[in-house]
C-alpha cells in the first residue's frame, strides 16, 4: 500500500524532482504516491529545496483539491461535484453515498476502507452524474449505480 512518512525517504524523493522545471507538483504527486498524502513536515522541505516561501507551496497544496493532508483509505471514491452533474442530480446521489458510508464528503471511514471525496469535473458532462473509484471513470450515475459502488469499495 503505502509507505510510512520518512524524513529522509521524503528528503529523497524531492531531491528526485527538485531539478524539473515546475517542480512543486510533481514533487507533491511522488509524495502522495508513496506516502498516500503530503505530509504536513514536507511542505517546508519542499519549500526549501525549490527556494520558495512555505505560504507558496503550502498555497500550492491547498489550491489542488487532489493533495490529501492525511493518507486516503484503501480505495477513493471521488463523487463529482460540478454543474453539469448537480443539475443530473448528483447531489442526491452524493447524499445517499455518504448515507450508506456513514461518513461526509472529505472523510475517510472509520475502518480506513473507503475515502469519500468531492472532485470538480471528471470530462464526463455528457453522462452526468459522474463519479470515479479508484480511477476508473464511472458516468451514468443513478441510485443503483451509486449503490454498486459504494459496496466495491467496501470490500
Amino acid at each position: 500500500m503505502y509507505e510510512t512518512w520518512e524524513t529522509a525517504r521524503g528528503a529523497e524523493i524531492i531531491a528526485e524532482h527538485s531539478k524539473m522545471e515546475g517542480a512543486t507538483l510533481p514533487i507533491m504527486h511522488a509524495l502522495q504516491e508513496t506516502f498516500g498524502h503530503v505530509p504536513e513536515e514536507a511542505i517546508p522541505m519542499i519549500a526549501s529545496a525549490l527556494n520558495l516561501s512555505r505560504a507558496e507551496v503550502y498555497g500550492v497544496f491547498t489550491f489542488y483539491h487532489d493533495f490529501r493532508a492525511k493518507p486516503a483509505g484503501r480505495h477513493v471514491l471521488k463523487l463529482c461535484r460540478a454543474e453539469a452533474c448537480q443539475a443530473a442530480g448528483g447531489d442526491a446521489l452524493a447524499a445517499r453515498a455518504e448515507a450508506k458510508l456513514g461518513i461526509s464528503i472529505g472523510n475517510t471511514t472509520a475502518d480506513e476502507r473507503v475515502t469519500l471525496e468531492p472532485i470538480y469535473c471528471l470530462g464526463l458532462c455528457a453522462t452526468a452524474p459522474s463519479a470515479m473509484l479508484d480511477g476508473r471513470l464511472v458516468g451514468r450515475l443513478d441510485e443503483a449505480r451509486i449503490d454498486a459502488l459504494v459496496s466495491e469499495a467496501q470490500r
